[in-house]
């Protein structure tokens, strides 16, 4: 008991410490089957913004997009360069939902969505935190569309 004690002390000491640091997770890769149509679908049909695309070999890119006006954590489009990439593709959280993407408009974006046909997996809703819809990306992944209630 004792020992517990001192431990949980410990672990508060540290904790204490780690708060005056400031961290960031600026991007998620996010592995796609091709550069270009996964480009095209995000910056063409959600019209998310690409900020970056190099060429790094003959095979490797490193493309960054992000949603418009966004200040927050950005997409890496990493293009699958081995089988087992290749089965992620689509799938990368075994089903669930992958990203969540936050709007100020949900009706414009999932009519934008609906012009677009995009798969939409749950229709909108109202739920206690905003309004909601799943959707499906060009591959699969399931997505978030959220309108936070405003304060």
């Amino acid at each position: 008991m004792i020992q517990q004690m001192y431990k949980i002390k410990d672990i508060f000491e540290k904790n204490k410490n780690r708060n005056s640091m400031t961290q960031n997770i600026m991007q998620i890769a996010l592995v796609v089957d091709h550069y270009d149509e996964a480009i095209d679908f995000y910056i063409n049909t959600l019209h998310f913004t690409l900020i970056e695309d190099t060429k790094l070999s003959d095979t490797k890119r490193w493309v960054v997009i992000a949603p418009p006006n966004s200040t927050g954590c950005r997409l890496l489009l990493a293009q699958a360069a081995s089988d087992e990439q290749k089965k992620a593709v689509g799938n990368q959280t075994g089903g669930r939902v992958f990203l969540f993407l936050h709007t100020d408009d949900l009706q414009r974006d999932y009519e934008n969505l609906r012009q677009h046909h995009v798969t939409i997996i749950r229709e909108p809703s109202v739920e206690a935190f905003g309004k909601v819809l799943v959707f499906a990306d060009l591959y699969g992944n399931l997505w978030d569309l959220i309108e936070p209630n405003r304060s």
